[in-house]
């Protein structure tokens, strides 16, 4: 069964079948039991009736039990002798003896004194004050057949003294009529219950779920035309399927604008590696047809270009594809002087200043990397001087590099970290980068769980700080 709403209404319809059948058999044995103990309640009064008439030495040729044909009454002596039965009882089951029919009495024992003497001292019998016993049976009463419920008394006479067991019954037409009436409701209306419960079932959990099909058809839609811009529905509701429809939309707004950078980033990474190219076959024509007017220098430059550009590349590859920076410890002071010894003899000088004592956790490569796109576009952008220090500052240690060039405008210092963004497209390529240097300096500072911002500088340049966790101590 492969439908949510099947599975659920057919899950909703079981429970609520077992729900049912427990609550009918519940009923029904509650109901039997109490018109049981009412039946039996029944019985019991009119045995003690004929049992106190007993007691008090009445013949049983002339007690007086009830002419009713729903209230059996059979009298039976200790010893099995049934001594009196009501009228019209044709068979009965459930009592002591099956007779139905008053049988002889025993004699009197030798030695009693039955004259007139007796009545000036009368004996009186005795009906048990315990609870009577019950028992179910039948009894035929003028012909008629029908369950009952009988009540047995004991009781012992006055004069003789004899122990007689009264036998009364109840008819259980009345219980068993109730009894097959909730019955024969519950067999007919469980079924019927059951088909409103699975058909509400079926009609509210396609409703909940419209909202989940209409996502899965758009979402369908969206695989077979490819439109990263088109969005699911978002019902109104504030439920889980309203959450569902939110978290699928940013997916897809975070998925389009994964693919619209890795569209531009090979549109940039195409046009910026085809002037050199074209560059550098130019002159190697040129030099095959005319080799005294080869540009040797010129296409070393734009091989050196091109092989900076495809480094660059490769390490935004790995940073996209998420390669883990590596846990060396590294001298934060003699990471920045080593950097800055490799430019000496520059256009513009840098100078360095340096407190000693701590160090940053990462991949040397790229932090060295990170460092040297820094102090290239310092150098690049200053007028006279480069300034870089490095400084520990609330458990982080802080790099800055700083220039008195023009600047960073405010509104675009954000914007010169996204790939391929130059602020001076006007200038000549030959002279600036591809735009990829402050962007794989961010890319990295992040990776080693720091930060890189740039603000204005107190000679009025630029300021770039890269900010980095200060490694433990070593041991």
């Amino acid at each position: 069964m492969r439908s949510v709403r099947a599975r659920a209404a057919l899950g909703a319809t079981l429970v609520v079948a077992v729900a049912l059948i427990a609550a009918g058999a519940a009923v029904l044995l509650a109901l039997r039991s109490n018109l049981i103990d009412r039946t039996d309640l029944q019985a019991e009064v009119v045995a003690r009736e004929v049992a106190s008439q007993i007691a008090l030495d009445t013949p049983l040729d002339r007690l007086e039990l009830p002419d009713d044909e729903e209230r059996p009454v059979q009298v039976v002596e200790e010893g099995g002798r049934v001594a009196a039965v009501s009228e019209g009882l044709d068979a009965v089951s459930g009592t002591s003896s099956t007779a139905v029919a008053p049988q002889p009495s025993a004699p009197t024992s030798p030695g009693g004194d039955d004259d007139d003497d007796d009545d000036d001292d009368p004996a009186r019998g005795e009906v048990a004050n315990g609870a009577p016993r019950f028992t179910s049976g039948s009894a035929t009463v003028d012909g008629e057949r029908a369950d009952y419920r009988f009540a047995a008394v004991e009781v012992t006479s006055g004069r003789e003294q004899r122990t007689y067991t009264v036998y009364a019954g109840a008819p259980l037409a009345t219980e068993q009529e109730a009894v097959g009436t909730v019955r024969d409701a519950l067999l007919v209306g469980l079924p019927l219950l059951l088909a409103v419960v699975g058909s509400v079932t079926w009609l509210v959990t396609r409703r909940a779920l419209r909202p989940v099909e209409d996502i899965r058809r758009e979402m369908a839609a969206i695989t077979a035309s490819e439109d990263l811009s088109r969005r699911v529905p978002e019902p109104g509701s504030r439920d889980e399927v309203a959450r569902l429809a939110r978290t699928t939309n940013e997916t897809l707004a975070a998925l389009e604008a994964s693919v619209e950078r890795q569209r531009r980033f090979v549109a940039d990474a195409s046009h910026e590696l085809r002037s050199p190219i074209a560059s550098l076959r130019t002159q190697l024509e040129v030099g095959a047809a005319h080799p005294e007017l080869l540009d040797v220098p010129g296409a070393v430059e734009d091989t050196v270009r091109l092989q900076q550009l495809a480094a660059d590349l490769l390490l935004l590859a790995r940073l996209d594809a998420g390669e883990r920076p590596g846990e060396t410890r590294l001298d934060a002071a003699r990471l920045l002087r080593e950097e800055v010894a490799q430019r000496a003899g520059e256009r513009v000088p840098v100078s360095v200043s340096a407190d000693e004592g701590f160090g940053v956790a990462g991949s040397r490569g790229q932090l060295v990397r990170v460092l040297g796109n820094l102090l290239d576009n310092a150098q690049r952008h200053a007028a006279t001087s480069v300034t870089a220090s490095v400084r520990a500052e609330r458990g982080r240690v802080v790099f800055a590099v700083g220039d008195d060039g023009a600047g960073v405008p405010e509104d675009q210092r954000e914007r010169i970290f996204e790939r391929f963004v130059r602020l001076d497209d006007a200038r000549s390529r030959d002279e600036g980068g591809a735009g990829l240097g402050l962007a794989i300096a961010r890319d990295v500072a992040q990776r080693h769980g720091g930060t890189l911002t740039v603000s204005r500088s107190p000679a009025g340049g630029a300021l770039f700080e890269l900010s980095l966790p200060r490694a433990a101590e070593p041991s």
